[in-house]
């Protein structure tokens, strides 16, 4: 069976019964539901809440992964109906990015395609890339992930070279002091 509907055009009542038999329906997205709350124009503010509370007791596993997945949807869905400092919000996107590198560490995962770092996104809307499938690492891949203990292998590699040129630097001046005395 399927829904057959956006769920952003669902109303409050539709949205438990939904989530109470989501097992009927084969095009029933876990994500698309927690997108939809934030874009529902028909439901008001603590209607949100109480959707976005009633999901939490269903598919509280799947949201802690949308912080990888998607994690704006995520930031958007946790603080719905919160006033924010800019201190709230850099401590609240430090800790989706700490929770991020936890959950690729537990469930070992090596790459970091998910979600919308799959998919080029460069916030032009006339990019001719957008929503291309692109390889980790590509330059079209602007939007990566990044943790502050990643290792620049680019840079290593100069690192590696100029230690190298130092070496053979230092061996010519010896040799030509040598050559002097």
């Amino acid at each position: 069976m399927e829904i057959g509907q956006k769920f952003n055009q669902l109303t409050f009542e539709e949205y438990f019964y939904y989530v109470d038999n989501y097992k009927k329906y084969t095009d029933f997205n876990t994500l698309g539901l927690y997108r939809s709350i934030v874009e529902n124009v028909k439901l008001s503010l603590k209607e949100k809440i109480d959707v976005r509370e009633y999901c939490h007791l269903t598919f509280k596993k799947t949201f802690d992964f949308l912080q990888l997945k998607d994690p704006k949807v995520f930031f958007e869905i946790s603080t719905l109906g919160q006033e924010l400092t800019n201190g709230d919000i850099v401590k609240i996107w430090d800790d989706i990015k700490i929770n991020q590198q936890k959950i690729l560490k537990d469930k070992k995962i090596r790459h970091r395609n998910f979600g919308i770092y799959s998919k080029h996104n460069c916030g032009y809307e006339n990019c001719v890339w957008n929503g291309l499938m692109i390889k980790q690492g590509s330059w079209l891949a602007d939007g990566n992930m990044h943790f502050t203990d990643d290792k620049n292998k680019y840079q290593q590699k100069l690192n590696s070279e100029g230690r190298k040129s130092d070496r053979k630097k230092e061996r010519q001046i010896i040799s030509r002091e040598l050559d002097n005395n």
